[in-house]
């Protein structure tokens, strides 16, 4: 599985300069996270499900960045990263591809993600007809107490929008957890001198991301397209200070391990299985 190293990756990387001129890892303002984040699960399920490779190369299914999906009861709406569909009308042969996106998103690849790629057919973005998967990934870098309310409102919402759309599409939630112990948020440092006098927030380690992750647990998740809540979350926890240090990938404690419902591997084997089973037959 390559999308938990995909992420720190990128959050090493720090972006284009703020208006302060500072290069942040990660900013609140930005969705930079949550795109490669679910580019990565892109990237693990085609590789993990055959018939998805399949689909992709018969044109049977396309890519939708920045897509929104809208309740038919309620008239609601979401935008979401990425989903894997039915196409509106046939793709074009030299449009815009998953692969593409690597370049767009400013993604870093490994030698061996980059052949892994290479191996894979080309994924068309293209206009959504009946979405099959929906990606929505929602990341808790600091005060992970007072976004407690956020991450469950937003990732609940999510799952009612997408399945309020189409009950047999499948909806994945990726949650990004930081446990480092203190952390430079762009939003209470928004001034030059930003990396030079840092006013770095606390947190209580583990147990700040322990509440994080027991939230999440408590978010609806189903087994039949009769049921409501997501049809998989993946959570991956990770390390860093977004002062233009390392980024690392937890393991340990609290992190889920690989026997938990939440272990990212577990969840792309998952969804891949149900992708499968559901869409044998389009």
């Amino acid at each position: 599985m390559y999308g938990p190293d995909l992420l720190v990756r990128f959050l090493e990387t720090p972006t284009a300069p703020d208006k302060w001129g500072v290069r942040w890892q990660y900013n609140s303002r930005s969705d930079r996270h949550s795109k490669i984040g679910c580019w990565g699960i892109a990237l693990d399920l085609l590789t993990t499900s055959s018939l998805l490779r399949s689909h992709a190369e018969s044109g049977k299914v396309v890519l939708g960045v920045n897509h929104t999906m809208r309740d038919f009861s309620t008239s609601r709406k979401k935008d979401l990263d990425l989903v894997i569909a039915r196409p509106a009308s046939p793709p074009e042969e030299d449009g815009p591809t998953f692969a593409g996106l690597v370049d767009r998103f400013g993604i870093q690849l490994s030698p061996e993600e980059q052949a892994i790629l290479a191996t894979l057919p080309d994924l068309r973005i293209a206009p959504v007809g009946a979405v099959l998967v929906a990606l929505e990934a929602k990341a808790c870098m600091t005060a992970h107490v007072k976004a407690l309310p956020r991450i469950y409102d937003e990732l609940n919402s999510s799952h009612l929008c997408i399945h309020g759309a189409s009950k047999q599409a499948l909806a994945i939630a990726y949650v990004q957890v930081n446990a480092a112990r203190e952390f430079l948020s762009s939003v209470k440092n928004p001034k030059d001198d930003a990396l030079v006098r840092p006013d770095f927030t606390k947190h209580r380690q583990p147990t700040d991301t322990q509440r994080v992750i027991t939230k999440v647990g408590e978010i609806p998740r189903r087994s039949a397209s009769s049921e409501v809540g997501f049809d998989g979350i993946g959570i991956t926890v990770v390390d860093f200070r977004n002062d233009g240090g390392p980024v690392k990938v937890v393991d340990g404690t609290p992190a889920p391990r690989p026997d938990d419902p939440f272990f990212y591997a577990s969840m792309i084997v998952r969804m891949s299985s149900e992708y499968d089973a559901t869409f044998a037959k389009i």
